[in-house]
């Protein structure tokens, strides 16, 4: 896991764009909306973005935020080719080591339904429905860290 920069755009891109589309339930509504397949250079600078690599190439990215009393796990892609390969859960691990760093004990998210059983196994729980960008209702989750 390492900090993404400028030049992982195009990569980060990729990964957003081939994660977000592997679900079918997804896909219809996002060819739809290409307008929110798409980071920017700005992207790179709001919040804290962290890749992961294989072999020097990008695999998946967790993108997060700090709020007053949580850290918010804004974004969680894999490449689809890298799935079920524990790096989801790695990048979880990751924001947990952030939050605890910067003082916060809960981690919280939105998450789809197909990624419910994700969540569950890496110690979400739901707390609520919230409706999405696109109007599309979806799980509040948190995940209180404990040391």
């Amino acid at each position: 896991m390492r900090d993404a920069g400028i030049d992982d755009l195009a990569s980060l891109n990729d990964v957003y764009r081939r994660s977000s589309l592997s679900n079918e339930g997804d896909r219809a509504l996002l060819l739809a909306h290409p307008e929110v397949l798409e980071l920017t250079a700005a992207s790179l600078t709001h919040g804290r973005i962290r890749v992961a690599t294989a072999d020097q190439t990008v695999v998946g990215f967790v993108t997060t935020s700090v709020h007053e009393d949580h850290l918010e796990l804004d974004a969680l892609f894999v490449d689809p080719d890298w799935m079920r390969q524990g790096i989801a859960q790695d990048m979880v691990l990751d924001a947990v080591a952030i939050a605890r760093a910067i003082g916060l004990d809960r981690i919280e998210v939105t998450g789809n339904d197909h990624a419910r059983e994700f969540y569950a196994q890496a110690g979400f729980v739901p707390i609520g429905v919230v409706d999405t960008p696109l109007g599309v209702p979806a799980a509040r989750l948190r995940r209180t860290i404990t040391d």
